[in-house]
């Protein structure tokens, strides 16, 4: 996680005249280079589905991806101001956020959305994370 003095974003959790969220932020702004992550499912390195069906398991490497993916952009999860989760059933959320917890910096969530979808690509698949970041730009 990138170390919230070094963070191009800034955290409103809870503006004026809304309720506070839980795990997440409302509000995240920052300067920086956008960084667009696609949707990531459950595939190791050679394509094949980790935990077909299995919501953690799913869960876990989806999250393992995006870091992978923000890594190979010069970005971690302390750069990420929006998640968004699709589930093939919200009863999956608790281990999309356990998984989550692992990665991000709970005190300082970054905005979210979690959708629940028909389904996704491929049928033993039933989790998709996405992320975006951005990135403090440096002098030099």
């Amino acid at each position: 996680m990138a170390s919230p003095e070094n963070s191009s974003l800034t955290h409103l959790a809870a503006p004026e005249g809304v309720a506070p969220g839980t795990g997440y932020t409302h509000v995240v702004t920052g300067t920086g280079r956008l960084v667009a992550v696609s949707g990531q499912v459950a595939f190791d390195a050679d394509g094949t589905v980790v935990g077909p069906g299995d919501p953690a398991a799913q869960a876990r490497q989806a999250f393992e991806n995006l870091r992978r993916c923000l890594a190979a952009a010069g970005a971690d999860f302390g750069d990420v101001l929006k998640l968004t989760y699709y589930v093939t059933d919200v009863a999956h959320l608790p281990a999309v956020r356990a998984a989550r917890d692992a990665y991000v910096d709970t005190a300082r969530p970054p905005a979210s959305t979690a959708v629940q979808v028909a389904a996704l690509f491929r049928p033993e698949l039933v989790v998709e994370v996405e992320a975006l970041a951005l990135v403090r730009e440096t002098s030099g």
